[in-house]
């Protein structure tokens, strides 16, 4: 999405009210928003400032915003449970996702991951993503074509067994529980020197997967979990919040590389991790 100054019609549009009770949904001429707080007209939000406080029609209050990726993210009806963006932002760094590129994920659940990557690669780049199922396939899309981003991605209906129409992607991203199954698959629709990344839960997962990685030729291998700890942000009040999003998942990185046989060149690659 784009970030303006103010409102116009087709935007996402957020109104955050009482104990921060918020809707996301897009503006349109002659459209309003109903809420047990009253009525909003589409008509007196757009051509606003975002920040702009605003009534309903029984003078409850709300700001008017632009959502955030977050937000987003966390609004989105799902059949699946989704990434938490704790992971997804450094997902995306660590990955190397960029304006321009073409990147591909299988496992597209709910589009959470697909609505993070098609924002990061622009409108000049390009996201394949490949699911299995085809009503979970189908949410996704609605899930894109709410946020103005399913001209971005191109959705595949596959069992990934078979392996993916596309090489020399320069990033691929995983959301499978077996991901250990279909390195080798990965490893020919990247790119030399791609990036690959996996989310996992549990530890022989983990374990499995870099075993996979190791024989299929990818090194610099690393495997992460983030924990996330929000505070309560009264300053009279300041101390960690009551809950906090700890384990979400294992997450692995790795590249594509492409040993040589020369025996120079065994000694690096021992260190990286290559399985000779």
């Amino acid at each position: 999405m784009i970030y303006t100054s103010t409102a116009s019609e087709g935007d996402l549009a957020q109104l955050v009210g009482l104990t921060h009770k918020h809707f996301i949904f897009s503006l349109k001429a002659g459209g309003d928003v109903q809420s047990h707080r009253g009525v909003l007209k589409h008509d007196d939000l757009i051509g606003k400032p975002w920040g702009s406080q605003v009534f309903s029609h029984m003078g409850a209050p709300f700001f008017l915003l632009q959502p955030s990726i977050s937000d987003i993210l966390n609004d989105l009806p799902r059949a699946t449970q989704i990434l938490y963006p704790k992971d997804i932002g450094y997902i995306l760094i660590m990955m190397g996702v960029a304006p321009g590129q073409r990147v591909m994920e299988a496992g597209t659940g709910s589009g959470s991951m697909t609505i993070a990557l098609a924002t990061a690669v622009g409108a000049e780049g390009r996201v394949i993503s490949y699911e299995q199922k085809q009503d979970t396939q189908n949410l996704a899309r609605k899930n894109l074509e709410r946020v103005g981003l399913a001209a971005r991605v191109d959705f595949k209906l596959r069992d990934i067994m078979q392996g993916f129409d596309e090489t020399d992607s320069d990033a691929f991203f995983l959301d499978v529980q077996n991901s250990f199954d279909y390195i080798p698959q990965v490893r020919a629709a990247l790119k030399s020197g791609g990036f690959f990344g996996t989310l996992l839960p549990t530890f022989n997962q983990v374990e499995k997967t870099l075993h996979a990685l190791k024989k299929n030729g990818f090194a610099f291998v690393e495997v992460c979990e983030l924990m996330l700890r929000h505070y309560k942000s009264d300053p009279a009040r300041l101390r960690p919040t009551d809950r906090m999003v700890a384990h979400t998942g294992y997450l692995i990185f790795a590249r594509r590389i492409e040993p040589s046989t020369d025996p120079r060149g065994l000694e690096l690659a021992n260190e990286v991790g290559i399985e000779s």
